[in-house]
């Protein structure tokens, strides 16, 4: 802007020019934590916060709508169910049992590949956990903008500490289900996240190496993590695993399981499991549809995320979903004497994971300027093993739902 520091560059010929600017500095009463507030809350905020409270509401009014519908109707169902059932044992003896109470000897058979499954729901309650830890540290005001060092800080050392949970919950589930290799169960806990986890960091670590980027963490950062690993997450989940195959806790049944399964009768292909999972996991997806397009931006993209209480709001409205569309799909499967539900809610809860993963595909192409070999494999490497946590989290809250639910309804009518 100088008249006397003018160059000029009319001619075709290379021509130096020095660029110069000057600063002026301000001294401030306002702490280093907050500075960056007035950038993050900008004049566009107010209109992202009113869309984001609309999207709120919106998503708070159908998913209620949604659910009274049909726990109206489920509890108009199972009223109904309980009062036939009622009259049906004040009938003869010799009559014919029918619907969900045909199946009593048979709904707490436990079900195939135990080992996996008291695995699975042992990750999924420690990544519950985590996140839980993670949403109080940010609504306390931690995770301020600008420092994002400091959430994966924390993911990395609570993850550690939790570890004793999962192990805990694993093998106590694992006994209660009468396995008796508790030692392979620990091992498939510790690993069934980490592994393919470390497997994708593994990877995407030397693609960034190779592309000589600041997203390659450095030697020392990796033995740190190994070393929590080892000398934390390891010996806690060990401890867990200990104390929970010494609860001696017993699974809590209201029925006698008969010695042989009865046949499931044929069913129509919509009661199959990918339908299921399809119907199970379109409900809370598009609960919390609106809410990933500024989680995107903002991990993936420039936008400052700050808004951590709405995004509670959406997690709690997502548990919620999950547990009562898998509790009311739960009892339409056993309404058409399929007992087979162990797995069935399990997949059903984490089915959300899937549809979340597929909309990562959308945003790729349709609202990133992503491009190139290293920035797909970081984007779908890293959201694959986000979206299988989700799966695991998701399946442990719909399947605990299924089983309060099961047991309930089962406690409730007299089983000869």
């Amino acid at each position: 802007m100088d008249p006397h520091s003018l160059v000029d560059l009319t001619e075709d010929k290379e021509v130096d020019a020095e660029f110069m600017y000057t600063v002026k500095w301000k001294e401030t009463e306002t702490p280093f934590e907050k500075r960056m507030e007035k950038y993050s809350m900008s004049s566009s905020l107010p209109h992202h916060l009113e869309i984001h409270w609309f999207s709120i509401i919106n998503s708070c009014v159908t998913v209620l709508l949604l659910t009274g519908f049909l726990a109206t109707i489920l509890m108009r169902v199972l009223k109904n169910d309980f009062m036939k059932y009622a009259q049906d044992e004040e009938a003869a003896d010799d009559q014919e049992e029918t619907g969900w109470k045909y199946i009593h000897g048979d709904v707490f058979r436990f079900p195939t590949h135990n080992s996996l499954f008291a695995a699975s729901l042992g990750s999924g309650t420690q990544l519950f956990t985590l996140t839980i830890f993670i949403f109080m540290l940010a609504l306390v005001g931690v995770f301020y903008p600008y420092n994002r060092g400091a959430l994966f800080t924390a993911l990395v050392v609570i993850y550690a500490l939790t570890s004793g949970i999962s192990g805990y919950t694993s093998a106590s589930f694992y006994c209660q289900l009468e396995g008796k290799s508790w030692v392979r169960n620990l091992l498939l806990t510790g690993c069934l996240f980490c592994g393919p986890l470390f497997l994708t960091f593994c990877f995407l670590n030397t693609v960034a190496i190779t592309y000589t980027t600041t997203a390659a963490l450095p030697f020392g950062t990796i033995v740190v993590i190994i070393l929590i690993w080892t000398l934390v997450t390891s010996p806690l989940l060990v401890l867990g695993g200990i104390a929970g195959k010494n609860s001696k806790a017993e699974f809590q049944a209201p029925c006698r399981t008969t010695k042989y399964p009865r046949e499931i009768p044929p069913l129509p292909w919509y009661r199959s499991a990918i339908p299921q999972m399809a119907m199970a996991g379109f409900l809370p997806f598009s609960a919390i549809y609106i809410e990933l397009y500024y989680i995107f931006a903002s991990v993936w993209g420039h936008r400052i995320y700050t808004i951590y209480s709405i995004l509670f709001i959406v997690f709690i409205i997502l548990i919620i979903v999950t547990a009562f569309i898998t509790v009311a799909l739960t009892y339409f499967q056993l309404a058409a004497e399929d007992h087979q539900w162990w797995w069935r809610s399990f997949l059903c809860g984490g089915s959300t994971g899937l549809f979340i993963y597929a909309y990562c595909l959308y945003y790729y192409y349709a609202r990133s300027d992503m491009s190139g070999f290293m920035q797909t494999s970081f984007f779908f490497g890293y959201m694959a093993c986000i979206c299988y946590g989700f799966f695991l989290m998701l399946g442990t809250v719909g399947f605990r739902a299924a089983l309060l639910f099961v047991r309930h309804i089962y406690r409730s009518i007299k089983c000869e």
